[in-house]
């Protein structure tokens, strides 16, 4: 189930005809899920990986920029890409105590692609906490899931909720992990296509949001699972990962300032605020395609011929990735399902109960 599926629409735009990350040309997602309940361990993890260029950015690297809301999280790869604006690899979502191996992995993925012509490489892998589902100091994701989901990186559909590295996130106090949406710009706006994809993993209930309408005040009935009786944590611990893709031509300093709109859509579904969460954005843009790969010693010309989008025309990007992006945390929140791990239940969000609390909150089919 998916938002609009509802009768829900976010902000006024359209979606791209996959209403996902993959609208935007060339770029590829896939996803390895681990689902494994063995005596007292359990693993509910993963790896999503994100293809800028379906597969080739080692050699076509695209222009990219980074915005951190709030720094409680890690990342691998961002301060090359604060220096030189630019994204060479591909984007890999994990856990928090995986993010280590997926990082490596991607490295050696690299390294059989590149050959001759890669010198090196400095992948972008990001992370959310996934602990109380599974057993996240067990390290159990390896180099071979990572392969796995390269392999399964493709365009078209996304699939979303409990799959790859989303597999054992909450959000909101409900079950989360991917999610994604996107929107195509009118021909007068420039027509270009920007997509968001999320790895939800935030949030207290009552602060959620849908619509603008507070559903998660009369949402208090489902049980949450967090309780400090059993040590499994509190309320609005986690973090949310966000990367924003688009094909307009974009130059960094104008992808940066697109990172920075995730916030957007995150404040409206209710996020953004707690000291624990951390809230890491990466926009990248493939709009320039003639941007040169790392090549020491075989330099190319000294000069490139790029396009910007003149900044007339970037409020519609603005307001097609907040839109994109609170859209997309909330298909993760439909998109999931419970789950069981570690001791401890998460309930998802089912469709009947939103639409309830959105009625018992004022909200009115149209």
């Amino acid at each position: 189930m998916r938002i609009r599926e509802l009768g829900i629409t976010i902000g006024s735009g359209t979606p791209g005809a996959y209403n996902a990350i993959t609208d935007v040309p060339g770029v590829r997602v896939g996803h390895h899920t681990l689902n494994v309940e063995n005596g007292d361990v359990s693993i509910h993890s993963g790896v999503t990986v994100i293809e800028p260029r379906a597969g080739a950015t080692h050699l076509q690297p695209c222009f990219a920029g980074v915005h951190v809301l709030n720094g409680n999280g890690d990342a691998t790869g961002l301060e090359w890409i604060r220096e030189a604006g630019l994204l060479t690899s591909p984007i890999a979502y994990t856990n928090t105590h995986s993010v280590g191996v997926v990082r490596d992995a991607l490295v050696a993925a690299e390294r059989e692609l590149g050959k001759q012509h890669t010198y090196w490489c400095m992948p972008v892998v990001l992370e959310t906490y996934d602990g109380t589902l599974n057993d996240i100091w067990g390290q159990h994701v390896t180099a071979e899931h990572v392969q796995l989901a390269l392999q399964d990186a493709r365009t078209g559909p996304v699939q979303e909720g409990n799959v790859g590295g989303g597999t054992g996130m909450i959000c909101h106090e409900f079950k989360g992990g991917i999610g994604t949406s996107s929107r195509v710009l009118s021909p007068e706006q420039g027509g270009w296509t920007v997509g968001a994809l999320v790895q939800a993993n935030y949030g207290v209930r009552e602060a959620l949001r849908v619509g603008g309408y507070p559903v998660g005040t009369v949402l208090d009935d489902v049980p949450s699972p967090f309780n400090s009786e059993k040590n499994v944590g509190v309320p609005g611990m986690g973090s949310i990962v966000i990367t924003i893709a688009t094909d307009a031509p974009l130059l960094p300093h104008q992808c940066t300032r697109l990172a920075q709109r995730a916030s957007v859509g995150l404040a409206r579904v209710g996020g953004g605020t707690e000291d624990s969460s951390g809230d890491i954005f990466i926009a990248f843009a493939v709009g320039n395609s003639n941007l040169p790969a790392a090549n020491f010693g075989h330099p190319g010309e000294p000069t490139t011929a790029l396009q910007m989008v003149n900044n007339d025309y970037i409020s519609a990007l603005f307001v097609a990735a907040a839109d994109a992006v609170e859209e997309a945390i909330l298909n993760a929140m439909l998109g999931a399902d419970d789950l069981s791990g570690c001791g401890n239940t998460v309930l998802a969000l089912k469709p009947e109960l939103l639409l309830a609390a959105l009625q018992q909150v004022g909200w009115k089919a149209s």
